[in-house]
């Protein structure tokens, strides 16, 4: 049996793998801003709020001890032209995507031994930028780099840390986002033409069930090795191989081209 914390538990992907370990005998303890039903292995967490991630994980050193697995979940998106986004909102996507894991790995790691895990959820956006979407690709991008600085700064105390980058899931993610559809003379209709094809029913109608990628995080958790970033999606693994021996410019001719 692992001791689990997983952030943003409540919903979508961490709602998924909270019950998968759990059916397996595992104790999770979830970190989330809002409680789904009765859970006394719950604990009310504003990523985006470092003091309130501490006394957290003051309260589950008390409680639990110990921690084997910690998966960075909690997240959200942003779209919107970069020049018309308000600074606030750029600031809240950080301090939640980048900043909380931030200090939630900061938080844990004294409460992990060898053998642990920091399991980081990044996404194909960080590997693929997409037009009117850049904050949330950087923010990801970030937690994709600093998954890999800290896989070998944790490597000689047995300490291991992955990122997974999943594609499009079929989630109350793209309900949830925040969209910015501000526009002026620079883009025209364009933020509102590729916000329109790339959240349409069709599209998520298309998306990839979130079983696949709940699945692999509970193997994950579990697994003797990790690879330093796990791709999830038939389509980003082409993607990804393709992006090997294609040039940069034309990966970005043919992605603003498909996002209208």
């Amino acid at each position: 049996m692992k001791t689990v914390v997983i952030t943003g538990g409540t919903s979508g992907i961490g709602l998924l793998t909270t019950n998968i370990l759990r059916a397996k005998g595992n104790k999770v303890i979830v970190l989330a801003n809002t409680k789904g039903e009765e859970d006394a292995d719950f604990l009310l967490c504003d990523v985006a709020n470092e003091e309130n991630i501490k006394n957290c994980f003051n309260e589950i050193k008390q409680k639990y001890q110990k921690i084997d697995v910690l998966i960075n979940n909690a997240g959200y998106g942003l779209n919107g032209a970069l020049e018309l986004l308000d600074s606030a909102k750029i600031k809240k996507q950080f301090d939640v995507n980048v900043f909380g894991l931030i200090n939630c790995t900061k938080y844990a790691l004294p409460l992990m031994s060898k053998g642990g895990r920091i399991i980081n959820i990044a996404s194909a956006m960080a590997l693929f930028p997409v037009p009117y979407r850049s904050m949330y690709g950087a923010s990801k991008a970030a937690v994709l780099s600093l998954s890999m600085a800290q896989r070998m700064e944790l490597s000689n105390c047995g300490i291991d840390v992955c990122a997974v980058c999943p594609g499009n899931i079929k989630t109350n993610f793209t309900k949830n986002k925040e969209v910015v559809i501000d526009t002026n003379e620079r883009y025209g209709d364009a933020i509102k033409k590729a916000q329109e094809k790339m959240d349409s029913p069709k599209k998520e109608a298309k998306r990839m069930k979130p079983e696949i990628v709940a699945n692999k995080l509970v193997k994950l958790c579990f697994a003797k090795k990790t690879k330093p970033m796990i791709i999830i999606g038939k389509n980003i693994h082409l993607l990804y191989f393709v992006n090997r021996f294609v040039s940069k410019n034309l990966i970005l001719k043919a992605t603003a081209k498909v996002c209208g």
